[in-house]
């Protein structure tokens, strides 16, 4: 199991390589080329002068979150061909250069939703939060003003606002999109990247819904274990797999977060660990990571990975802003590195008991 920290790279993140270094047991970051946008090819050496950058401070780079899927590759738009083949092409730098992991995600319009960014908890913390009621009184196509007055100020990934600025035309493409046309355009995008993956022995991790359910009436596909199983099933190939959030599909209560880790095992290509409180069925927040602090077993889900043989890369998801900290919600420095030291602490333990 390698621990590691998301980093968004120079320019854009609040929290230093130099600090994610000093956090014990992290080696490497999650990071991305943040100022591109999707469709685009990325520069091959804009990737190295990125690894060098991380690896001059000690690190290195363990996989990418997020190689962003044009619209065009999830509705089965005509342009989507091409966007496929600068996909291919990015696949390949990152080939290159040594990088074998990455995340990405298959949700329409939104990368993921939330009402509330700075919930303000007991011990004065503060964390993202959703609550169902607020969701439906929210116009969507104003979803982006709603983010952008709670974001402090800071580009929210997956709320960039050269996507959010067309929300009406992006709703338009997706109003024949329905949950099928969606998953068949998903396997057709996965089938075509397979020969690039399968040469570089590239894992592509695909990140769960978030929230695990269908919102503004745009469909979701990968949000419970009987997807997630038909998903893996379809392109039965090492390179497709599962980026594990807990957070994500820990969001449907009814979800068993260590009975999916067994169906999905070999195929979990990335672990995001988090928890979170159930208010309701219709409202939760983000928690610490302290199994305490919140209504998820975070011992059984990291014992399920051990048992499962999962080697791969973990990482700290959202955390609490503490401490006064300012930084993008969900992304400081503090609370994300308690929690990579409470992971890595039940880690120690599982492994030495077992």
């Amino acid at each position: 199991m390698n621990m590691s920290l998301r980093w968004y790279g120079p320019g854009y993140d609040t929290v230093t390589l130099e600090q994610i270094r000093q956090i014990p047991g992290v080696r490497g970051v999650i990071t991305t080329l943040y100022g591109t946008q999707p469709g685009e090819v990325w520069d091959r050496e804009e990737i190295r002068s990125l690894k060098k950058t991380v690896e001059d401070a000690g690190l290195s780079i363990l996989g990418i979150e997020s190689v962003n899927v044009h619209d065009d590759i999830k509705t089965g738009a005509k342009d989507r061909d091409r966007c496929i083949d600068n996909y291919i092409t990015t696949l390949e730098c990152l080939g290159e250069e040594d990088i074998h992991m990455v995340c990405y995600n298959f949700m329409p319009v939104f990368d993921w939703t939330r009402s509330e960014l700075a919930r303000k908890r007991a011990d004065g913390s503060t964390v993202l939060a959703y609550n169902q009621d607020i969701i439906d009184k929210i116009d969507p196509e104003h979803m982006r003003e709603s983010i952008e007055a709670m974001s402090a100020g800071y580009v929210m990934p997956g709320w960039e606002p050269e996507r959010m600025g067309r929300l009406a035309d992006l709703f338009a493409m997706y109003r024949e999109v329905d949950e099928e046309k969606l998953f068949s355009n998903l396997i057709y995008f996965l089938e075509a990247i397979g020969p690039v993956c399968e040469k570089y022995d590239i894992r592509m991790g695909i990140h769960p819904d978030d929230p695990a359910w269908p919102i503004f009436g745009l469909p979701r596909i990968i949000t419970d274990k009987a997807h997630i199983e038909k998903f893996l099933k379809a392109v039965d190939k090492p390179y497709n797999g599962l980026t594990l959030c807990t957070g994500s599909l820990g969001s449907n209560q009814n979800n068993d977060i260590p009975g999916i880790i067994e169906a999905a095992k070999g195929r979990i290509a990335f672990a995001h660990v988090r928890n979170l409180k159930y208010n309701s069925d219709r409202d939760f927040e983000e928690a610490a990571h302290l199994s305490s602090d919140g209504s998820m077993d975070m011992y059984k889900i990291m014992k399920t990975l051990y048992d499962t043989g999962f080697d791969g890369c973990i990482r700290p998801d959202h955390g609490r802003a503490i401490w006064g900290e300012d930084a993008m919600p969900g992304y400081g420095l503090y609370d994300r590195a308690l929690g990579a030291m409470y992971l890595q602490g039940l880690w120690e333990a599982i492994r030495k008991n077992g």
